[in-house]
């Protein structure tokens, strides 16, 4: 792949990543139309897609690009407000603009689409607006100073305060440190001003600094800093250096130079002793020109300028690289393999004797540990990305179906796996769909129910353990328990005498098929969509749970693994087969005796200080031959409201587990969601705790 090819991937990746931004960012100006910043946002993502696509080759993007820009420089200005029609003609323009980036014969430029959009935003304008690529003033450029992606700017501020500024209870230090948490920085301190100690008065100030600042926050931010000190100080702040304007590589001002520049030395000192070859700071200093506190400020405002140059060099180059999945995915599997060695390592120093050996597979569980966490943490992803899309999905149904509601979002922060919330995403469209369709009813209806005309979708996150819950919640009609009953017999999913709860009945509309619509609409009705729900959650090590009264609306909870390739487990034994129970479904071990009568009764519950929890043994589960010991081991397990005890032969302790998928032939046995390496190389089935509790309430076990 040439360089070229490269860039435009690149500038591909990041157009992806701005129209993403800009499209969170219209749909909350829709519910703040004031909002500044919010403007600021949707201008500056339009800019840099259309000066970044001129530059990559995407001319057709660039010249379509220009006019929406156009259009929120008004708004910025003031000389537009922010209407529904200019939020329905930007969010068009974000969706051709991704045709475009996806366009590679040219077919969608000039398209009807895209001519109806323009004339909508001129005819907002009430002029023509030229077209081409708008090249940016440089009173413009100020106006994005420090505000643009990526755009520092490094600043020069000298602040002397008055020697009266303490009476005023104000403390130099701290609007200092105030300042310097804005950006690198370097500070340096005059301390030529403070007089002897017998003349010293401890109320007044004698210091003054010199600070070099380089921020993204910009000269007003700077400013604000020292706004209640303004009458009492001298304050000059200065652009020595814009990076990413300037060349990075570029050589600094020259000692001289910056004192000059200062008004530290005039320009006839600085002559009359250029003519000595020694250092010019020792030059000046001897001379009596300046101090060795203004020499030691100029130089630390030339290293630092340069320091700053190269960071954001490095930072360009560095931190903000693009790994690709395929690359992250083969080192979390590689790690995978080192904890099964290590878990090996460890498994043979604990046989041996040898202490320095053990004390070399200690260390190695140590940094496994601190590998794994951190490689894992590089793919977790708030799940706040996918959030944001559904705004969108909820606004747009919302006019297609003529219905009032807000999408009201808990928990964005919440990390996940990026494989779980890349598979997440269809699953958790369809459930939305069906509540904007199903569950949400129209003004009219909602207004006779005594009900906000305005419906609620509320989509929430958190963690739980272990696990991860999603939450869709909406305020509709519910869910009529006996027609999804009478549906079900009418399937012949359930028979008519069964005696089902509300959850088993609500968990019928996810089978194939299923449906109560009365219409089909573009929407849903067709009975395709919860299936596809279930199998999609299913596919995660997941589970789906439903519940809805009459009238008042509905619930549906995602319960999701943190992760789907390394967990921790709890190891355990059935006669000689070894078994992996996911250590966060664990409550607690106790020990199971029985008599010969009990046993014979085969109450299968246990009484565990006052309540009763039923159990499984999962020799019988597995049809395990043998004999089992005098004393078995229950593993007390919870998992959805559920409390179920897992009875086995032996308990071995903690595992790490990293988790390999099935064959096909064994990939749908039931209780089996996957296998390990135990540390002797040997393999270890993973058990599929909520199925064994589902297939145990229905009377399977």
């Amino acid at each position: 792949m040439s360089q070229d090819d490269i860039n435009r991937q690149a500038f591909l990746e990041e157009a992806n990543e701005l129209l993403a931004e800009l499209e969170t960012a219209l749909l909350e100006l829709e519910d703040t139309p004031d909002d500044s910043e919010l403007v600021d946002r949707v201008f500056r993502a339009m800019h840099t897609i259309k000066g970044s696509g001129a530059m990559f080759g995407f001319e057709d993007v660039a010249h379509f690009t220009h006019d929406v820009e156009t259009v929120f420089d008004k708004v910025r200005c003031g000389e537009l407000s922010v209407t529904k029609e200019l939020l329905d003609l930007t969010l068009g323009a974000r969706d051709h603009i991704l045709v475009l980036l996806e366009d590679e014969g040219g077919q969608a430029t000039g398209s009807p689409q895209a001519e109806a959009i323009i004339a909508g935003l001129r005819k907002l304008l009430g002029v023509d607006v030229e077209t081409g690529t708008a090249v940016q003033s440089e009173a413009e450029l100020d106006d994005l100073k420090g505000s643009a992606s990526g755009d520092i700017v490094t600043y020069r501020i000298r602040f002397k305060p008055e020697p009266g500024i303490f009476s005023s209870g104000t403390n130099p230090l701290a609007l200092i440190e105030e300042l310097t948490e804005m950006g690198l920085h370097q500070v340096v301190a005059h301390t030529e001003g403070i007089p002897p100690l017998s003349e010293l008065d401890p109320e007044d100030c004698h210091i003054w600094w010199d600070v070099v600042l380089a921020t993204d926050q910009g000269e007003d931010a700077i400013r604000d800093v020292f706004i209640f000190v303004d009458d009492d100080c001298e304050l000059l702040i200065q652009v020595i250096d814009k990076l990413g304007v300037l060349d990075s590589d570029a050589s600094y001002k020259r000692l001289g130079e910056i004192l000059v520049e200062r008004g530290d030395l005039t320009q006839d000192d600085l002559k009359n002793v250029l003519g000595d070859q020694r250092r010019l700071g020792d030059l000046l200093t001897e001379a009596g020109v300046v101090s060795e506190d203004q020499i030691r400020s100029a130089l630390a405002e030339q290293q630092a300028v340069r320091t700053m140059r190269k960071v954001k060099k490095e930072e360009t180059t560095a931190s903000s690289i693009r790994v690709g999945a395929d690359k992250l995915d083969y080192l979390v599997d590689l790690v995978g393999e080192l904890v099964i060695v290590q878990a090996q390592i460890t498994q043979v120093a604990g046989e041996k004797s040898d202490q320095v050996f053990i004390e070399l597979a200690e260390e190695l569980e140590r940094l496994t540990d601190e590998l794994r966490d951190s490689t894992l943490s590089i793919r977790m992803l708030p799940i706040g990305s996918t959030f944001s899309k559904f705004r969108r999905l909820v606004r747009d149904l919302s006019d297609e179906l003529g219905k009032q509601m807000e999408l009201i979002t808990h928990g964005a922060e919440t990390e996940l796996d990026k494989t779980v919330i890349e598979r997440l995403n269809d699953p958790l469209v369809h459930l939305l769909r069906n509540s904007i369709d199903h569950g949400i009813e129209s003004p009219e209806k909602r207004n006779a129910a005594g009900k906000p005309a305005v419906g609620t979708i509320s989509l929430s996150a958190e963690h739980a353990g272990g696990e991860v819950l999603i939450t869709i919640k909406d305020d509709g009609a519910g869910m009529d328990r006996d027609v999804i009953l009478a549906k079900g017999v009418e399937r012949g999913l359930v028979s008519k005498d069964a005696d089902l709860s509300d959850k088993e009945i609500f968990s019928l509309i996810f089978a194939p098929g299923f449906s109560t619509a009365h219409k089909v609409t573009s929407v849903s009705g067709r009975g395709v969509g919860m299936d596809v729900v279930k199998r999609g959650i299913d596919s995660l090590r997941g589970a789906i749970d439903v519940s809805s009264t009459r009238g008042k609306g509905t619930a549906i909870t995602v319960r999701l693994p943190l992760t789907l390739a390394i967990i921790d487990g709890l190891q355990i034994k059935v006669q000689d087969e070894h078994y992996v129970i996911p250590l966060s479904l664990v409550e607690e071990c106790v020990e199971l005796i029985q008599t010969a009568e009990e046993r014979v009764r085969e109450q299968q519950v246990l009484n565990l200080r006052g309540d009763i929890v039923p159990y499984i043994r999962l020799r019988d589960w597995f049809t395990v031959p043998g004999i089992p010991p005098e004393i078995e081991q229950v593993v007390v397990t919870g998992f959805d409201g559920s409390r179920i005890g897992i009875v086995v032969d032996h308990v071995i302790g903690e595992h790490q587990t990293v988790i390999k998928s099935l064959g096909r032939v064994y990939r749908d046995v039931d209780g089996i969601s996957g296998a390990t390496i135990k540390g002797d190389g040997s393999m270890a089935l993973i058990l599929d705790v909520p199925q064994i509790i589902r297939s145990a309430s229905s009377g399977r076990g």
